[in-house]
């Protein structure tokens, strides 16, 4: 299971020490949630400081964003080539065209099925595809608990992935943690976003990486 812990919850008083921290810590991604206060009821970073974390960070960018106009914030984003930018299929109009779009800036194409979203909304997309993002809370505000039926959503996701483009990845967020990481697992999913979980966890944030990674493998 890769890991990729959202900066949302990082303090954002000592961002890149705290982005420093998760990288150290082993995660695999560095996902950067970018809202706009339109789409979702929230407002969060602009590229002056997903620069700054760019430039914290040595594992790639994962940018999730959560916008209106979503062609405008790719061209925004891709100067600092992260490794993947996600956008949500409910607020696209020309997602084939953005999916090129974002390949051709040398960038990992992903797309963002709300938890109401069926995954087949997305069927004849998958094979331009790196990554679907499912959400497993309701996008706009981190430390939100986790909705269960992601499971089975993932389930039928990876039966047209498997058609499809096997190669393309299933990444979760929202809630998730060392419990429920292991049915998302069973279910196929392959990475995990994770914020409140790693930057409030007890033990400090590569403890939470390792839980996650850990609690995702078959010991059978």
């Amino acid at each position: 299971m890769l890991v990729a812990p959202s900066i949302l919850s990082a303090d954002f008083g000592k961002l890149a020490e705290d982005v420093k921290a998760v990288c150290d810590g082993g995660c695999d991604l560095v996902h950067v949630d970018v809202m706009d206060g339109h789409f979702v009821p929230n407002l969060t970073i602009g590229p002056v400081v997903v620069e700054a974390v760019a430039k914290a960070a040595t594992k790639p960018l994962d940018i999730h964003l959560m916008v209106e106009n979503n062609p405008f914030f790719v061209e925004l984003f891709a100067p600092l080539k992260p490794g993947y930018i996600s956008f949500h299929i409910e607020e696209e109009k020309n997602p084939h065209r953005l999916i090129q779009r974002i390949r051709e800036l040398g960038i990992k194409p992903a797309i963002v099925l709300n938890p109401h979203t069926p995954p087949e909304a997305i069927e004849f997309l998958i094979e331009d595809l790196d990554m679907v993002l499912l959400m497993s809370v309701n996008p706009g505000f981190g430390g939100q608990k986790f909705i269960p039926s992601v499971i089975e959503k993932a389930k039928r996701l990876k039966k047209l992935i498997e058609k499809r483009n096997p190669d393309c990845l299933i990444e979760v967020d929202g809630g998730v943690n060392d419990v429920n990481v292991r049915e998302l697992a069973d279910a196929g999913v392959d990475v995990v976003v994770a914020g409140s979980f790693v930057y409030k966890h007890p033990k400090g944030v590569k403890e939470a990486i390792e839980s996650l990674r850990v609690g995702s493998e078959d010991f059978s």
